[in-house]
């Protein structure tokens, strides 16, 4: 059973309840751009305002067909980006945390971030969208207005490219993407090529060291890294002497911050990958 729940200038239809973070949100968002951008969140309301100025235009100076035509096809991109934002707010409702409160996060954060999100018609585009409110939602702070200002740019030929290079990515203390030869089969044969790297570095997602690698230093003597539900022991029989080599890309902060909302799933084969090129490095595999 569907509900919907409208405040103002958004209404949004969700399965089953409406959950109490998901109404604050819908509250914040109302409130806050019922008065900053009312311009844009116009559909039910302004088709009766349009229709009114409309009236007293045409009371006072006959409008010229071209100015009908302008105004009609304002009313239907601004529909359309209505419709844009209501989606993605219905899209949050699975990601958001019981305990989440919208009213913590920062107005103009999340006035760019509709700003932004309103052009954002693409399905799978718009999921991105709804995960990355969530997140901030759920935890205010964890995204960077640069970061919105990033995928508002972001195509959907660079979205799934990104989300095939996190599905080599391990977490050893941060995010890291393991890609110890940058021409390797196993990562052309799960669609990340050497140019696919060099795109992704170009705009500004990863970093990348050759002909050198990346190592991880000053080691606990032993630790775990995992790979998605997947945990290794490492052991450093050399102490703090040791180091990990994790290969020739990192992800720069954008990349940190867009990597949990990408949707990557892990590799088949890709531990032991990993394990066969770090059985010549210290630490060992326990």
């Amino acid at each position: 059973m569907s509900e919907k729940i409208e405040y103002a200038l958004i209404r949004v239809t969700v399965n089953g309840d409406i959950s109490k973070p998901l109404d604050t949100l819908i509250r914040k968002v109302s409130k806050g751009f019922g008065r900053l951008y009312e311009p844009y969140y116009i559909k039910r309301k302004a088709s009766a305002e349009s229709e009114a100025a409309l009236i007293k235009a045409q009371a006072e100076t006959q409008m010229t067909e071209l100015q009908q035509r302008a105004l009609d096809r304002l009313i239907v991109e601004e529909a359309k980006k209505q419709k844009n934002i209501e989606d993605i707010i219905a899209q949050t409702s699975p990601y958001l945390k019981e305990n989440a409160d919208a009213d913590l996060i920062d107005d103009d954060w999340l006035t760019n971030f509709v700003d932004k999100s309103r052009i954002i018609s693409d399905k799978e585009m718009q999921e991105i969208w709804a995960r990355l409110l969530a997140g901030e939602v759920n935890d205010p702070g964890t995204y960077s207005r640069r970061t919105v200002n990033f995928i508002s740019d972001f195509d959907k030929t660079d979205a799934d490219l990104f989300t095939k290079l996190c599905g080599f990515c391990w977490i050893i203390g941060g995010k890291v993407p393991l890609f110890f030869n940058l021409y390797g089969e196993i990562y052309k044969n799960n669609g990340i090529y050497y140019e696919s790297i060099k795109h992704l570095e170009d705009i500004g997602l990863i970093q990348v060291n050759e002909p050198n690698v990346f190592y991880r230093i000053n080691l606990p003597q032993k630790f775990n890294v995992n790979y998605y539900d997947q945990s290794l022991g490492l052991e450093c029989p050399n102490g703090p002497n040791d180091r990990l080599n994790i290969g020739h890309v990192k992800l720069s902060k954008i990349g940190q911050e867009l990597f949990p909302i990408c949707g990557s799933k892990p590799v088949e084969g890709f531990i032991e990958y990993v394990k066969e090129n770090w059985k010549s490095f210290s630490p060992q595999i326990l």
